[in-house]
């Protein structure tokens, strides 16, 4: 009879940061929700809008994380609600510069939305998604 391992299992994201509580603030203020101290000085987590967290930690000194460019990025979406889905974008990115991120490839209109690339306060990459 096999073991069911499934059984209180639950789902996080993880992003190593040089500043786990700053990088907090900017992700819960994107997600309008406040960022909860976890289980150390060094953690941090935001609440996930389809649930789970964002953890935001400071990489043991022994096991530096390298920042490193990759092909996972997290994916913050909005609906247009009937307005011009790329000024509703370009508003968005304004205040992801805003608040500290930076802009690496400018808003462009696809089949499924607008979209634009960005880089948050320590350079992990975003796409922002107006459907």
């Amino acid at each position: 009879m096999a073991t069911v391992l499934t059984a209180g299992l639950s789902g996080s994201i993880v992003l190593a940061a040089d500043d786990p509580a700053d990088l907090a603030r900017f992700y819960g203020a994107l997600l309008e929700v406040s960022p909860q101290p976890g289980l150390s000085a060094t953690h941090w987590r935001v609440p996930w809008p389809a649930g789970g967290f964002v953890e935001l930690y400071a990489p043991a000194r022994s096991r530096a994380q390298l920042r490193q460019q990759g092909r996972l990025a997290l994916c913050l979406q909005r609906r247009a609600d009937g307005a011009d889905p790329v000024t509703v974008l370009e508003a968005w990115i304004q205040e992801v510069v805003r608040l500290g991120g930076s802009l690496l490839d400018p808003p462009r209109l696809e089949p499924f939305g607008a979209e634009a690339w960005l880089l948050d306060p320590e350079g992990n990459r975003l796409l922002v998604l107006v459907h």
